[in-house]
């Protein structure tokens, strides 16, 4: 596989932050850094896990002062900037978090930049709608800020440089094998071809027998339950597109970088399901520079809403609290 390009963000000052026309651009500087990873034959999430001894576990980035995962397009920024720079956890802090723990960030570290979206309203635009006596439209722009790996601070509790311990290797089959029975979602094993059918809202898997190594039927169920998440019972993405399509390009990254989602937070290193579609990707991506921010988000959901569903509680990548109950699948032997 190609060399991965550097996918670092370089953290701006606060100050160039000022201008919405500055923050537009982190748009198209996030999605260079994609299309430029993905035409270098490098899938921005799926990294190599076992690129050496000092790279973390496959996991979702956590924020170490408060433990909430985080989310969308910044998993894949720290993702990347982690395996680069080789740390060993996936525990991230902003400067003033590591103060607030007694610690602080080693002089001479640089940060790794995450984004959130935020809105703007031009002045024009509410000049606009106070002469016509309308509601102003504010503009969707992303915001940037700087954090730390716990690798690059001193003083931190200890607990904080200590890398999690890995799932035991015994687990994570029943615990996928919970998710899939929990999800509400009829599933079908049978045939020699995964897919999900919109029409009836059924999952189609091969048997688990079928695949070369047994985690592939996992990752293969992670993608289908990805698409079935988003049927107008449940997250209600738009899924109409033929195939070929822009759109049904756009669901497949979602998708994707769902079922990455899913995988990293049960313990499974993520794959590429559908590589034959990177084309198509990056045309998509070249066509609409927030669409890859867009996808990250709604993969967020889609794990999110597949991880709430665990039996035992457990918490998913970033659920929020009041996520509906569990519901048991239908999972037929075979496929009709």
């Amino acid at each position: 596989m190609a060399r991965r390009p550097s996918s670092s963000l370089k953290a701006r000052s606060p100050r160039a932050d000022a201008a919405p026309v500055q923050r537009v651009d982190l748009y198209r500087r996030i999605t260079d850094t994609i299309v430029a990873q993905l035409e270098a034959g490098c899938v921005p999430w799926v990294q190599p896990w076992s690129a050496g001894s000092g790279t973390a576990a496959v996991a979702m980035p956590r924020n170490a002062a408060t433990a909430r995962a985080y989310s969308g397009i910044n998993v894949m920024l720290l993702w990347a900037a982690g395996i680069e720079a080789g740390y060993a956890t996936q525990r991230w802090i902003t400067f003033r978090q590591a103060l607030s723990l007694g610690g602080c960030v080693r002089r001479g570290e640089k940060g790794s930049a995450v984004v959130y979206a935020d809105r703007f309203t031009p002045e024009q635009e509410r000049a606009r709608a106070a002469r016509e006596g309308e509601e102003a439209r504010s503009i969707a722009f992303l915001k940037q800020y700087t954090v730390f790996n716990c690798a690059q601070c001193d003083g931190l509790p200890e607990d904080l440089y200590v890398p999690p311990p890995p799932p035991r290797e015994d687990l994570i089959e029943p615990r996928f094998r919970a998710l899939m029975e929990a999800s509400g979602i009829t599933i079908r094993i049978g045939g020699d071809r995964a897919f999900y059918r919109p029409a009836d809202d059924v999952v189609v898997l091969p048997p688990p027998e079928a695949f070369h190594e047994a985690v592939n039927f996992h990752r293969t169920a992670a993608h289908e339950l990805s698409h079935a998440s988003g049927h107008s019972s449940r997250l209600n993405r738009e899924m109409k597109g033929r195939h070929g399509s822009p759109c049904y390009a756009r669901e497949e990254l979602v998708a994707e970088i769902s079922a990455a989602f899913v995988c990293a937070s049960l313990g499974i290193v993520p794959t590429v399901r559908h590589a034959d579609y990177i084309n198509s990707w990056i045309e998509v991506l070249r066509e609409d520079d927030r669409a890859i921010v867009r996808a990250a988000s709604h993969a967020s959901k889609a794990a999110d809403w597949l991880l709430a569903r665990l039996p035992d509680g457990e918490p998913s990548a970033s659920a929020e609290d009041g996520d509906a109950a569990p519901s048991a699948a239908t999972i037929v032997a075979e496929a009709a």
